[in-house]
């Protein structure tokens, strides 16, 4: 039993000593480590590192920054948008994620709270910020009115939330009283027997 005993204590030694080796190899590489990044801090100006940590991970889901109208219109006529929607509208390729074999009848009533996205997924306007509702980009806006009928599509088409589609009624209503989108007034006929008795209408 003694050799036995023996042989396990010198391979414990042996274990101890080779971890204690690795550790201090760890530690020295950790070190050196340290020394190299203080260094490049040191030898950069002051403030660029914090720049550089801030603006290498911008946050996907801020949206407190406003973006102009003029910047949107150029969006829609860019490459990038071509590349992101090609020739289809914004909402075409949408597709809502709810609960359960059925949508529900209303979408939710906001993608944003508090400047930032609040869902995993949001409607097509509160996903791309560079498109802004607004009367005077006519292009964007045209893609939620029917040709047919000149009404605007249903947010059960679209898949917009309920803040967004306010907004997009309210845009749509101001391009037309300002004349930016023409539409046709609807023909209504009357019967002119209930605002004129039967005697003129027979004279005429």
């Amino acid at each position: 039993m003694l050799p036995i005993a023996h042989g396990i204590y010198r391979g414990l030694v042996n274990i101890t000593r080779n971890s204690r080796g690795a550790f201090h190899t760890a530690s020295a590489f950790r070190c050196k480590a340290k020394t190299s990044t203080e260094e490049n801090d040191a030898a950069a100006p002051e403030g660029e590192g914090e720049d550089n940590t801030s603006s290498s991970a911008p946050d996907a889901k801020d949206r407190s920054k406003a973006i102009p109208v003029e910047t949107s219109i150029r969006y829609l006529k860019s490459a990038a948008y071509k590349q992101t929607y090609g020739e289809d509208f914004v909402w075409t390729q949408y597709r809502r994620n709810h609960k359960g074999m059925y949508a529900p009848r209303k979408t939710r009533k906001t993608c944003i709270r508090q400047n930032r996205i609040s869902t995993g997924n949001p409607c097509p306007i509160c996903r791309d910020e560079y498109l802004v509702l607004d009367y005077r980009n006519t292009e964007l806006l045209e893609q939620f009115i029917s040709p047919h009928s000149g009404d605007v599509l249903s947010y059960s088409k679209t898949g917009l939330c309920q803040k967004s589609h306010l907004r997009l009624m309210v845009a749509v209503q101001q391009a037309r009283d300002s004349g930016y989108l023409t539409y046709d007034v609807p023909f209504r006929e009357y019967d002119y027997n209930e605002y004129y008795g039967k005697e003129q209408n027979q004279k005429a």
